[in-house]
């Protein structure tokens, strides 16, 4: 099964150069680098290796504790982070800059592979979330490098994917050394899959600490946006939602309200720019990085690294995603940030952390955008309310810290002798 897939790997060869060509057309990044997506390195790094997968902006944020935990623990290694996406690459350079080392994580290529693992020698491979590539598993296991599935998280929709390739996909969970998921659901689709044990360390992103700049960006974006006005926030969205928000505020009157859009994908900025002069809004850019006029109905965020910052400058916050069947995004840095959270119908890649939050009291969940809509108008005309939600976000993001250490207790044994 392994040499099917890897044949189609190599039959696929022309659609993902292609791919690279058609992505750059809004992301002229995917252009650069190429050599590394094929294994092709620059200079050796000296130091000894721990190297993190972290596949774009999401699993990126969420390796936040885990690299703080590492380098402190393990100052004699270097943390060698790689990734897929160009956005994920910029986000590891804005969050750690020349503390660790980056580059893109080859295609699945068995001669990339071991191209990559050659050049670099990395004492411990862990794999952020839902990264679980045959040949370089495989590849690993043969060369004696231990690798880890960490921060693991299997949704129904991934697990079916993988179902495809039923075979290799569970002589590969057998082949990692160790798995750590997120949440009982999670460790349960990944032993459904044939993983052989899994262990439930909760979800490194609860334990990301809110940077101060941020906070402070946050409260400088509020004069910006205006100290007396609501700010609703919708973080995250993809394609779609927009409209649909747009169209359900103009149904209603929230007196100077205001909206920040923040599309989850940068190269929308431009698409979600355009909907907005069409539709007559009046707009203003977060990048032109000026107070935003009385008059002005939506702020687009085209900004990257700013999103705690969003939250900080906001009274409540609808997380994208959720609206349209998609999956949803995570919720646990507006949890983090106390602001009351609003989810739509569709939350099935988070079912779990959304369950929580609403039982908690953090979340609501709305049935569409005109319902928001209704929900957002409500709960800024009863603070009482408001301040409770608040109250339970900071609760709930608290309650449920500790992944970081749990899951280093597991990377210790692997580790442990390289550092002696």
């Amino acid at each position: 099964m392994r040499r099917l897939y890897t044949l189609l790997l190599y039959l696929l060869l022309p659609y993902i150069l292609l791919h690279l060509l058609w992505r750059s057309r809004r992301q002229p990044e995917y252009l650069r680098h190429i050599g590394e997506r094929f294994g092709f390195y620059r200079a050796k790094p000296v130091a000894p290796l721990i190297w993190l997968h972290a596949v774009s902006v999401g699993e990126t944020r969420a390796a936040v504790p885990l690299v703080a935990q590492l380098q402190s623990r393990y100052p004699g290694h270097k943390i060698l982070l790689t990734h897929m996406t160009p956005t994920g690459r910029e986000t590891g350079k804005q969050l750690f800059g020349n503390q660790v080392l980056q580059c893109y994580l080859p295609y699945d290529f068995p001669f990339a592979v071991k191209r990559f693992l050659g050049h670099f020698k990395p004492e411990i491979g862990l794999l952020m979330e839902t990264e679980i590539w045959f040949n370089l598993v495989q590849t690993c296991k043969k060369t004696g490098i231990p690798l880890l599935l960490v921060n693991a998280r299997m949704s129904e929709k991934s697990a079916r994917k993988y179902a495809w390739f039923k075979t290799v996909s569970r002589q590969s969970l057998q082949a990692l050394s160790t798995i750590a998921a997120q949440t009982e659901a999670d460790a349960h689709r990944l032993t459904e899959l044939g993983a052989p044990a899994v262990t439930i360390t909760g979800n490194l992103k609860f334990d990301m600490a809110v940077p101060q700049n941020a906070i402070d960006l946050g409260k400088a974006l509020r004069v910006q946006f205006g100290a007396g006005r609501p700010v609703f926030l919708a973080a995250s969205t993809r394609d779609g939602e927009e409209t649909l928000i747009l169209q359900a505020l103009g149904k209603t009157r929230i007196p100077g309200l205001l909206t920040v859009l923040v599309p989850r994908h940068p190269q929308r900025f431009g698409q979600v720019a355009e909907m907005l002069k069409k539709s007559g809004t009046r707009f203003q850019h977060r990048s032109e990085d000026r107070p935003i006029a009385a008059d002005t109905q939506v702020v687009l965020g085209d900004s990257m690294g700013e999103m705690f910052a969003y939250y900080a400058a906001s009274d409540l916050a609808f997380i994208g995603g959720s609206l349209l069947p998609l999956g949803g995004q995570n919720l646990i840095e507006a949890a983090a940030m106390g602001k009351p959270i609003l989810v739509g119908p569709h939350t099935f890649n988070f079912a779990e952390a959304t369950e929580l939050a609403i039982q908690s009291g953090a979340a609501v969940r709305v049935a569409d955008a005109n319902e928001l809509v209704k929900t957002v108008e409500d709960l800024l005309n009863a603070p009482e309310k408001s301040q409770a939600m608040s109250a339970a976000a900071l609760a709930f993001a608290d309650r449920h810290r500790g992944a970081t250490d749990r899951l280093m207790a597991l990377i210790e044994p692997y580790l442990v002798r390289g550092e002696g």
